[in-house]
């Protein structure tokens, strides 16, 4: 997937509000007699334990890209549940098992709608397999950060970083249901009130910024601009209020039942 590196801390500043999508797809998975889950793209881990909660009779794997966020799942989520360095574009489990989800992962991959037989394959005959991905490209916060990172001085190392992306929930039906699945698609806009001096960026200097904002670290002074001018843009576009600053925030949710 991306070439960046992650810090787990940073992600997991919003813990709470990321999770909430994982909860809401966990609990549409009508899976009951369950053996293996395999969480592709499971970050610091702090999700994948509701899996092994869920079904606790299951042997629970959790793979990412990421070996900073695996050393932090293996610190602090081990034991129940087993965590891998690996890429999903290439990885595969040694056999089909009966869950697969994926949550705000596969937006990192590109052209990740030509990766969904690959994902099915994955999974049992009569299995699961559920994502959600964001779906706020379009959201102010990623339009500013694209346009600060294209224009000079930041775009000489910025400016051809790869950015996430997703489709729309119509589109990965229409995918997985010509691929025979049962499927469930729908999308929620979550109203996150975030507090602080500077909480949008504190929240995509995590996660959608990260890209830039590496591509950047070849010069911390450039980089120290960007981040001034890129606080600056998003204090504009999202003020703050008596009650915090609003960030609406749209996500893809997909559940999937594979054909058996």
């Amino acid at each position: 997937m991306s070439k960046h590196t992650w810090d787990p801390d940073r992600y997991l500043t919003y813990a709470d509000e990321r999770g909430r999508p994982f909860v809401e797809l966990l609990s549409r998975i009508d899976a009951h007699v369950v053996r293996d889950v395999l969480d592709l793209g499971c970050g610091p881990g702090n999700l994948t334990t509701l899996l092994a909660e869920r079904w606790p009779a299951a042997e629970v794997t959790g793979v990412d890209s990421s070996p900073e966020m695996i050393e932090r799942a293996r610190a602090e989520h081990g034991g129940r549940v087993t965590y891998e360095v690996a890429d999903l574009r290439t990885w595969a489990p040694e056999e089909p098992v009966d869950v697969l989800i994926s949550n705000a992962t596969l937006q990192w991959v590109p052209g990740h709608l030509d990766l969904l037989p690959r994902l099915l394959a994955m999974v049992k005959p009569g299995g699961w397999f559920a994502f959600q991905v964001p779906g706020n490209f379009d959201a102010p916060s990623h339009r500013i950060t694209h346009a600060l990172g294209g224009e000079p001085p930041y775009a000489e190392l910025a400016g051809d970083v790869a950015w996430p992306a997703s489709y729309d929930a119509a589109t990965y039906l229409r995918a997985l249901g010509a691929l025979g699945c049962e499927v469930d698609a729908w999308e929620t806009t979550y109203l996150h009130v975030l507090h602080g001096e500077d909480p949008v960026f504190d929240w995509i200097s995590g996660t959608g910024a990260r890209p830039a904002l590496q591509a950047l670290e070849a010069d911390p002074a450039l980089r120290a601009s960007y981040e001034e001018e890129l606080k600056r843009r998003l204090r504009a576009a999202y003020p703050a209020s008596d009650i915090g600053v609003l960030m609406p925030f749209r996500r893809i949710f997909v559940v999937a039942r594979v054909a058996g």
